[in-house]
């Protein structure tokens, strides 16, 4: 799925627009017991509590593409008999009526969410009547011709509310505060079939995760029976590892700069469009070449990418640069910098020693305030690491 198909299911999440046909839910205590269940028509739930669940469905469809939000593909082995799509699949077409099907699935996630608190598992059944497009772009809600019925978990933490005092609008007193569970917005969730080219495509789900780094990869593996991706990170640190292992001693300062500018040129080149940026093992070998690495540096490469990346087939462009951000980092000091500027920082010899030389242009500040830097020439002496300022 891509922002916009993302974008489109996001929309019935609201009074107008709803398309949720039944909701099911669980509260699991730390100890992995289930506590209390839910199973009601949606619309029969008050205005206030569907506004509710409506901010937490949104929330599950939220995040960056490729970090938070990760499409995925069952193997075929998944889609037979037995399998974890098929399992979803029977679901689905229960529409949430059977209750035998409900506790499995409540079961098996009980089973395999690494989660050492109270959580909320919360599952909709929905059917959205997709709306013809006309050729500039606009709904035509009379040409529809296929539907879109499908499922959304969503796995929220809750958590007892902080301690402290309140007024008490009856007694007209400040009184301590009754503490109360509170049901937060989803650690994890997924999307089920996903919503491609705005058709359904039962061959894949989508997958929500909060936290970026932390996937519960046990979760995708045993519930979801799909292979958990890399994480954004791990995909930064591979081809951080990619680069230094290909480039080695001609990994300089100037050719970093220079792949990190063509990354940036990339991902803002293709900002407004639905799909992220993507790098397939011969883009990132080609953007090297486009840096200026050597070709023999390159002879390895491929050698390279096995070892550090394996069978990750691509890189999200997004996941290994950043076009708000870039950093230069030594033992005792770090510079950060807007990466369009990176240019103003050189790399120098000077007096025999390696340095990072950053013009100083404009009004300087330490530590908040504003200091001035006097008429300073190239044969000024800064004795004991003072700049004399007079």
């Amino acid at each position: 799925m891509n922002k916009k198909e993302i974008s489109e299911i996001k929309k019935q999440f609201s009074p107008a627009n709803c398309s949720i046909t039944r909701i099911c839910g669980c509260y699991v205590d730390g100890d992995k017991n289930k506590k209390t269940e839910l199973k009601e028509a949606f619309l029969s739930l008050s205005e206030e509590e569907m506004f509710k669940y409506f901010e937490i469905f949104k929330k599950t469809l939220s995040g960056t593409l490729g970090k938070n939000l990760l499409n995925m593909e069952f193997p075929t082995n998944q889609e037979a008999d037995g399998g974890t799509q098929e399992f979803l699949m029977r679901l689905r077409t229960s529409r949430l009526t059977d209750d035998e099907l409900i506790q499995q699935f409540y079961d098996r996630i009980i089973e395999n969410y690494d989660y050492p608190e109270n959580y909320y598992i919360i599952l909709v059944h929905a059917v959205y009547d997709i709306p013809g497009k006309s050729s500039d772009g606009l709904d035509m809600f009379d040409a529809s011709d296929e539907i879109y019925e499908h499922l959304l978990c969503s796995i929220c933490p809750v958590k007892l509310s902080k301690a402290g005092l309140c007024y008490n609008a009856e007694t007209n007193l400040i009184e301590d505060r009754i503490r109360d569970w509170i049901v937060e917005m989803p650690e994890s969730g997924f999307l089920f079939p996903v919503f491609n080219d705005r058709s359904t495509d039962i061959h894949g789900l989508l997958y929500y995760s909060k936290n970026a780094e932390a996937l519960h990869d046990l979760f995708i593996d045993q519930v979801l029976g799909c292979t958990a991706p890399m994480s954004a990170g791990g995909q930064r640190d591979s081809f951080n590892m990619l680069v230094e292992e290909t480039l080695g001693d001609d990994c300089d300062y100037n050719t970093v700069i220079s792949i990190h500018e063509k990354l940036n040129e990339l991902i803002e080149a293709q900002k407004d469009e639905p799909e992220p940026v993507v790098l397939t093992k011969p883009e990132v070998k080609r953007l090297l070449e486009d840096c200026g690495v050597a070709e023999e540096k390159l002879d390895t490469f491929d050698q390279q990418y096995e070892l550090v990346a394996g069978d990750q087939p691509s890189l999200m462009a997004s996941n290994i640069a950043s076009p708000r951000k870039f950093e230069v980092k030594t033992p005792d000091v770090v510079v950060k910098i807007d990466p369009e500027r990176a240019e103003l920082i050189e790399t120098k010899v000077i007096d025999g020693r390696k340095c990072l030389v950053i013009p100083m242009e404009g009004e300087i500040e330490v530590n908040g305030i504003c200091v001035h830097m006097g008429n300073l020439s190239e044969d000024t002496e800064y004795p004991d690491n003072e700049v004399d300022d007079e």
